[in-house]
């Protein structure tokens, strides 16, 4: 089985690419959110140290926080538009190289500059610049590579390799940390270089033969969207974002909690964090995997469900005194309501717009991720200084609020394409290693696809080729 390449008018070149590397690409930009996740998660365990050996104060040095992110958050809409008109590996591969850079030049000012301080700062807004060309950007291409129900396991995919670098970072910067308090900064180009060059090399991106929109031509189209689906795609949004800054201003509370309570140290607490990021990442990938199969019905239930878990683990989470059971509401509730949402929140943002415009609207959605996990740490740490059950009780009832939206307001169908939203495919004998499956479209007609033991990476061609006219109609809206 092959992928054809499509032509604008309809045509189909001559070139065939093999699922194998299709799934090869898939899991390089795996590689992406994992590394681009060590921005600030690698340096917030080692902030004393830095404070120590920067002879400074705590909020000095938080400021390489915020130089990260910033930029990386008005970056990323941009970063998003040039993809969209030169391609995904175009901006990805040099963004890691950036970040990548910029945490080198970090590391080696701190170690032949009389006063490394200005040039890690520099270091840190390279970092924030190459980071906002990186994860929404992943997504986007593997959208593009996806364009059936295999599209929930490759963003489920990538969503796990995001919460794996969500548990691996604060415990690799404490490790490197024991080496020296600049060895965290090395880490990043020793990650992000080799990355990059995986990107630039190994990852491959379906091509359409066809010049870019006029740029009046891009705006119009986008306009179109948001006409049509402004509104879906803004709660949709606004669920990310929320979701996310609840998870890392719960954890955040809760290693206060940890510290302040039961005097657990830094390695104790990252451990123990680490449990609700794994069931996070292991509920992505899981709930990726099963939406493939009935798309529509469950793309529609587990955004409201996520977000109605994430409420209530912050309501257990006041009410309950033990630390264990406190750790429990918050696996249970944040860790499982954050994995079951961001799957179905990434596949509608990257369905809202067609290829051509795919990567700023992901790119807009990126950005309200990446302003929800900067916010939701000080947001949670003021709270729990200024009485927190009040303002903790208000994130949940706005958690509650969005997810009645999501449930009753947002109408997916009017996100997903028409090849997301047919019936699900029909199971034609045992799933096997020669299990077959039928997908069949709206107006009667079948397509094959093939499935060997249910791996989404078996994709086929025909169905490739029978979606390209419905990408092409996404991109106004069509169904």
């Amino acid at each position: 089985m092959a992928e054809t390449e499509c032509r604008a008018d309809g045509g189909h070149g001559e070139r065939q690419r093999s699922p194998g590397r299709k799934a090869v690409t898939l899991y390089v930009l795996c590689t992406v959110p994992f590394i681009m996740v060590l921005g600030n998660s690698l340096l917030i365990p080692v902030l004393p140290e830095l404070q120590k050996a920067l002879d400074t104060n705590l909020t000095r040095v938080g400021v390489l926080i915020t130089l990260f992110s910033i930029p990386a958050g008005l970056i990323i809409p941009f970063s998003g538009f040039i993809s969209d008109r030169s391609g995904r590996r175009a901006v990805i591969a040099p963004a890691l190289a950036l970040y990548g850079t910029g945490g080198l030049v970090a590391g080696v000012a701190a170690v032949l500059a009389a006063n490394p301080w200005p040039w890690i700062v520099a270091g840190r807004i390279l970092q924030g610049v190459g980071a906002g060309g990186t994860y929404q950007l992943a997504m986007a291409m593997a959208s593009d590579i996806y364009t059936g129900p295999a599209r929930a396991w490759a963003l489920g995919l990538l969503e796990a390799a995001n919460g794996l670098g969500k548990v691996i970072a604060p415990l690799a910067g404490a490790a490197a940390a024991l080496l020296a308090w600049y060895a965290p900064f090395f880490l990043y180009g020793v990650l992000a270089l080799p990355a990059a060059a995986l990107v630039w090399w190994v990852a491959e991106e379906p091509k359409l033969d066809e010049k870019p929109q006029s740029l009046h031509e891009y705006g119009r189209t986008l306009a179109q969207i948001a006409r049509q689906k402004g509104v879906y795609f803004l709660i949709t949004s606004m669920a990310g974002f929320l979701v996310l800054g609840n998870l890392f201003g719960t954890l955040s509370l809760l290693s206060d909690m940890l510290e302040r309570d039961q005097g657990i140290g830094v390695f104790g607490r990252g451990l123990l964090l680490a449990i609700p990021v794994l069931l996070m990442a292991s509920v992505a990938y899981t709930t990726g995997t099963i939406m493939q199969k009935q798309l529509p019905r469950y793309v529609g239930l587990t955004i409201p469900l996520g977000l109605g878990l994430a409420a209530a683990g912050i309501v257990a989470l006041l009410l309950l005194d033990h630390w264990i059971l406190r750790l429990a509401a918050v696996s249970l509730g944040t860790g499982v309501g954050t994995g079951l949402t961001l799957p179905s929140i990434n596949v509608l943002i990257t369905s809202t717009a067609s290829r051509a415009e795919r990567g700023i609207v992901t790119g807009i959605y990126g950005s309200l991720r990446f302003f929800g996990v900067a916010a939701g740490p000080p947001f949670y740490g003021w709270g729990a200084d200024t009485g927190r059950l009040l303002l903790l009780l208000a994130v949940a009832g706005v958690l509650g609020v969005v997810a009645l939206l999501q449930l009753f307001v947002v109408r997916e169908e009017e996100l997903l394409p028409a090849k997301l939203t047919g019936p699900a495919p029909e199971v034609s004998g045992q799933m096997g290693s020669s299990g077959g499956k039928q997908l069949h479209q709206n107006g009667g007609q079948s397509r094959s696809h093939q499935w060997s033991g249910g791996n989404p990476s078996q994709e086929g061609n025909a169905h490739h080729r029978a979606d390209h006219q419905a990408d092409h109609d996404d991109r106004i809206g069509l169904k």
